[in-house]
């Protein structure tokens, strides 16, 4: 089987965090309590953000939190739409003891999700244990009966490792793995187990990480398949890629047969690279959260996001498109001009270790020019 020359678009992007404030706007919030030392109710982090961009009706419908977000899908028309959800959808009350915060959302406003017609959620991160294991395991079921495939957590260590796999009709399979790691803080306490739910777990960035990667990729990849490795790694804040990260990502290509690798803990974009063709998302940022009206860090500009639109034919990267938003009342927004500019400079001076750049494409977008000093590169135009 050859594979096939016919281009699939996905959509990603980076954190999606569904729980806490935004929960309490949602038609079924969960109780607001929380333990946090700063917050001690969710219905806090609306007051704030109203303090900071207006009034929020309550409640807004499922679709609202996407905003101009539905329309980026609608002129692109993405084959997928995968997501790093970085909320537990529970009502559990188990908190995890002794972690500052946590984040859910009540699995009756799980059509928010739907809404947007979200087709695989990665669960590979530092917050889907938040409300303890029996948290993860609601939010297993209710994501899987709403047909939303998972990826990256598992009721045990083999359904952990395991794929998301997704079919697109006439054109071939998508394969979602995922892991999250120790330094963008998932507690080793949550690995997953034989008899253990848990999360697909990577302890660093050494040649054991590499060929465990190795092992549960390659015997699952068909002649033909699209393989994302999601990986939920590194801090906060900072632009940075160390050369231990981008060694690693190279290798996922090289060695695993990972066609995209998906990046994400980072609370701002960070610099794209294009390997072999293979389009590497060091950091994504967050896509939506409840962080309005905080302080600190604005120089990141948190507040701004992209929606990464990449097309691929014959498993190597044809065109890259990346839509600005800006989060306003806990809603996507497209970005004011100012902000597409900020995006716009950031990428470029981030991507030009990389060898890549982007220049405005149409009323809303940007268009990702990959110019890789490999000698094995594509040129992406």
């Amino acid at each position: 089987m050859k594979p096939s020359s016919r281009p699939i678009t996905l959509f990603l992007c980076g954190d999606v965090m569904t729980g806490r404030g935004i929960d309490q706007i949602l038609p079924h919030p969960a109780k607001p309590h929380l333990y946090e030392s700063y917050m001690r109710s969710a219905l806090g982090y609306v007051k704030i953000a109203e303090q900071a961009n207006g009034p929020i009706q309550r409640p807004v419908d499922f679709s609202y939190i996407w905003g101009d977000a539905l329309d980026a899908f609608r002129r692109v028309g993405p084959d997928l739409r995968i997501v790093n959800l970085e909320t537990a959808v529970t009502a559990s009350e188990d908190a995890w003891p002794g972690k500052g915060i946590h984040y859910r959302m009540h699995p009756a406003n799980l059509p928010c999700l739907t809404a947007a017609g979200i087709d695989c959620c990665v669960l590979a991160n530092n917050h889907v244990l938040d409300w303890g294991r029996s948290g993860l395991m609601e939010t297993l079921s209710t994501l899987h009966r709403a047909g939303i495939r998972t990826a990256g957590a598992g009721r045990d260590a083999a359904e952990a490792a395991k794929p998301a796999v997704l079919e697109v009709p006439g054109k071939g399979r998508v394969l979602v793995f995922a892991w999250g790691m120790a330094d963008s803080g998932v507690p080793y306490q949550w690995v997953a187990e034989e008899t253990l739910p848990g999360v697909n777990f990577l302890p660093d960035l050494g040649e054991d990480s590499a060929e465990t990667v190795t092992r549960q990729v390659r015997p699952a990849k068909r002649t033909g398949d699209l393989v994302i490795a999601s990986i939920h790694w590194g801090g906060n804040w900072g632009f940075s890629v160390s050369p231990d990260q981008r060694e690693f990502a190279h290798r996922l290509i090289d060695a695993a047969g990972v066609d995209l690798v998906h990046g994400h803990s980072s609370h701002h974009v960070k610099g794209i690279e294009v390997y072999r063709g293979k389009p590497i998302l060091y950091g994504c940022g967050d896509f939506l959260n409840d962080y309005e009206g905080i302080g600190g860090y604005e120089a990141f500009r948190g507040d701004l996001a992209l929606m990464y639109f990449p097309t691929l034919e014959n498993n190597r990267l044809s065109r890259f498109l990346l839509t600005p938003t800006q989060t306003r009342r806990f809603r996507a927004n497209y970005a004011p001009e100012a902000g597409v500019a900020w995006l716009k400079a950031t990428l470029n001076r981030e991507g030009k270790r990389f060898g890549t750049r982007v220049t405005p494409s149409g009323e809303h977008d940007l268009r990702l020019h990959g110019y890789g000093t490999n000698r094995s590169n594509r040129r992406c135009t």
